[in-house]
């Protein structure tokens, strides 16, 4: 079966690419405004983009047309921490996806502890064993859309944040103490399953 997109219900065609393009790496973040309320949200159009030099990227969607507060917050100030998702925090992180006043501070909605970064303004989850500080470089508008589209944000990593017991010799990464959370569709996540290796030829 062929779907074309600009024949779909804008409905139809989110639960096909979310249903599809699976798991996703949930991108936390957490942004400061003007009069100082922090704001965390979760993304899961995240990714990382590069590593020389360090880039992620996450996509917000524009629902009626209206930004979402991290949007404005990152468009006001250029930056924001991105708070890697674990079992220990998923809770709270669902919490966080609620639509919500913005002078709503979502780190005491979630009873999460917020830190101060090193190089940039917004808090960091302390509960998170993973902190990436970014400032954004490129911000992107897709255009031709139907329902207010979406916003691609790309940052560079100043600063980076690991937990001792996340981490292994020669900068490898400990999955065992990690315990990522990635999205699935609808409301399903999940955790790191089978692992298995395939040597590149």
């Amino acid at each position: 079966m062929q779907f074309d997109p600009k024949e779909l219900e804008q409905s139809a065609i989110y639960k096909l690419l979310t249903g599809s393009v699976i798991p996703r790496p949930i991108g936390w973040i957490s942004t400061i405004d003007e009069e100082g309320i922090n704001n965390l949200a979760p993304f899961s159009y995240f990714n990382i983009l590069g590593d020389d030099p360090p880039h992620v990227m996450f996509s917000t969607r524009r629902d009626n047309n209206s930004n979402k507060d991290t949007l404005n917050n990152v468009l006001a100030n250029k930056q924001f921490v991105v708070n890697m998702v674990t079992e220990n925090v998923v809770e709270a992180m669902n919490t966080t996806a609620a639509s919500v006043a913005s002078d709503i501070d979502e780190f005491q909605l979630a009873k999460v502890t917020p830190i101060s970064s090193l190089l940039v303004k917004p808090m960091r989850v302390k509960e998170s064993p993973i902190h990436f500080e970014c400032e954004m470089v490129h911000h992107y508008f897709l255009e031709d859309h139907n329902q207010g589209g979406a916003c691609v944000v790309i940052g560079r990593i100043v600063m980076m944040h690991f937990d001792d017991k996340v981490l292994l010799d020669d900068y490898k990464i400990n999955m065992e103490n990690y315990k990522p959370v990635s999205r699935l569709a609808g409301s399903n996540y999940s955790k790191i399953g089978e692992i298995f290796s395939i040597k590149r030829s």
